[in-house]
């Protein structure tokens, strides 16, 4: 245990406003510096830089980033995130080259006790760290142990039965560049 109580010192940042997404770059990351929320209201800016009202993020400024500004961040880290067709098997992926996962899933829209009926995005780091993979999950008290390759395969499998979630693989520019991120096509097809 770590200093903060966390196993093997992970470093896991917790909900705050609807920063998911920077949560899970700096879980990711497994640093509170990797970004900031000025770096990424940058990088909104940057993407529409002559609008009123950006489509990057959520209206009042608090965070909601989407998929454009998390490829921008990671590509100023040297990294690229490849979205994961869910007709493909998980057992494709060569994870010996992978440096983590992101998953955006579904989340409810609550006004203290009171369930909204809106939907909106929340962003997930999944990573190995010391031999094991965890939920690195802003929302969670802690990271969640999901376990090793095959309990991570089984893992990403049922997230992606799911036709609300979406899963982008987090690799360097060479790993992409080279697609060495997955195993040939005929092991990729879905049984």
């Amino acid at each position: 245990m770590d200093m903060n109580g966390l196993p093997n010192g992970i470093y896991h940042e917790k909900q705050v406003k609807e920063l998911c997404a920077l949560h899970a770059l700096n879980n990711l990351f497994q640093s509170r510096d990797a970004f900031t929320k000025a770096e990424l209201d940058e990088i909104c800016q940057s993407l529409s830089p002559h609008v009123w009202i950006n489509p990057h993020k959520s209206l009042l400024g608090l965070g909601n980033y989407d998929v454009n500004v998390i490829m921008a961040a990671l590509q100023r880290k040297g990294c690229e995130a490849i979205w994961f067709d869910k007709r493909k098997s998980p057992e494709c992926l060569q994870l010996n080259h992978i440096r983590g996962f992101i998953l955006n899933v579904p989340s409810d829209y609550r006004l203290g006790f009171v369930l909204l009926p809106l939907r909106k995005r929340h962003w997930i780091a999944i990573r190995k760290i010391a031999g094991l993979y965890y939920n690195l999950d802003s929302k969670l008290d802690a990271p969640n142990v999901i376990g090793q390759e095959s309990e991570l395969k089984r893992y990403l499998r049922e997230q992606l039965d799911s036709k609300e979630k979406e899963l982008f693989i987090v690799v360097s520019k060479l790993v992409e560049e080279a697609h060495l991120w997955e195993h040939d096509h005929n092991t990729c097809i879905k049984r």
